[in-house]
């Protein structure tokens, strides 16, 4: 193929506080640099969906409070993406290898060659495990398990977003891995519900349903030692009295609220001190150790059947004008699994 000179990308227009707008985003075509030595030119191939995208991008963003860099107006916006080498002076990336890395919402992107790592095919598995079960949200529901709540077996443990893709891998982990001694999700809609016990929960609460803070709180008679909790908001609220004394909460995300509605109201507060919860927020990248073990114990699980791969990738095949569109699907709650963005 001839090295092209020029490609379209995805440009942060205006900074969004709540929901994103046509004008959020504009697409530019720009001129692709001479590469420069250890330098690759790389073809997207698909991205990943993440909901901290929408963190990444607010106009409130504090760079001080920020754990990465804010996206900028008139920046490439910010994601992963699994891509093709086209172009290489790099010892480490030839011509035709795949990679991934952080390089945005671009049809080409020019890298370093320590900005991206080798993706290789697996006999056997999905082109795009590597952006989701051996990716960051796999990665999240394992530092989540061992780093954050150390599950144990004796262990009951709820998980919201149960549905989504750090959820479901969380719900196989701490049930098939670990053995925790009752796996509850919670998730919207019956069919989604349905799949999540088909992962190995013992229980999935439908929190669309009129009854779901009954459902939920029957489903929990001796309580819960842990909870993960993916989505903020009443979810958050209803399950602090269903905390065990001496509880613990790991905040991964709060989805309910990223899009600027659904303020954060905590009427049972007071049971964190009554009870004596530890409420704690964390990010995959605090436990390094756990990122070097990861990759090798996550690729053996899914060998013995403990981690399902298959239906967990949400595969979206869109053009390149529709990404923003597909990204949205995360905050409509219309994703089962690890949503990505097939590039046709």
């Amino acid at each position: 193929m001839s090295v092209p000179t020029s490609t379209q990308a995805y440009i942060l227009n205006e900074p969004p506080t709540g929901n994103i707008t046509p004008s959020t985003f504009v697409v530019e075509t720009r001129p692709i640099p001479e590469l420069k030595d250890g330098q690759v030119l790389v073809r997207a191939v698909a991205f990943s969906n993440d909901p901290a995208q929408r963190g990444w991008m607010s106009a409130n963003a504090d760079p001080k409070r920020s754990y990465s860099t804010p996206v900028q107006k008139g920046e490439v916006m910010r994601a992963y993406l699994l891509g093709e080498v086209v172009l290489s002076k790099s010892e480490k990336h030839k011509v035709g290898s795949r990679v991934v890395g952080m390089l945005g919402w671009a049809e080409y992107a020019v890298a370093g060659e320590d900005q991206v790592r080798q993706a290789p095919p697996i006999e056997g598995q999905s082109e795009f495990i590597h952006l989701s079960f051996l990716g960051m949200t796999t990665l999240t529901a394992y530092v989540g398990a061992f780093g954050e709540m150390k599950l144990k077996p004796e262990h009951v443990i709820v998980i919201s977003g149960a549905a989504g893709a750090v959820g479901s891998v969380l719900v196989q982990i701490a049930k098939k891995v670990i053995g925790c001694k009752k796996v509850v999700g919670i998730a919207g809609g019956k069919g989604k519900c349905d799949w999540v016990k088909s992962l190995g929960a013992d229980e999935c609460i439908d929190y669309k349903d009129p009854n779901y803070p009954t459902l939920l709180k029957d489903a929990l008679p001796d309580y819960a030692d842990r909870y993960f909790d993916n989505v903020g908001g009443e979810v958050l609220d209803n399950m602090l009295p269903l905390v065990k004394r001496w509880g613990h909460v790991a905040v991964c995300g709060a989805i309910s609220s990223y899009m600027g509605g659904n303020p954060l109201k905590l009427e049972h507060w007071g049971e964190v001190i009554s009870n004596r919860i530890t409420i704690k927020g964390f990010l995959c990248f605090d436990h390094p150790d756990l990122s070097k073990t990861f990759p090798g114990e996550v690729s053996e699980w899914i060998k013995q059947g403990k981690i399902t791969v298959s239906d967990g990738e949400q595969i979206e095949p869109a053009s390149f004008k529709d990404i923003p569109e597909v990204w949205q699907i995360l905050f409509k709650g219309g994703n089962k699994g690890k949503l990505i963005t097939k590039l046709v």
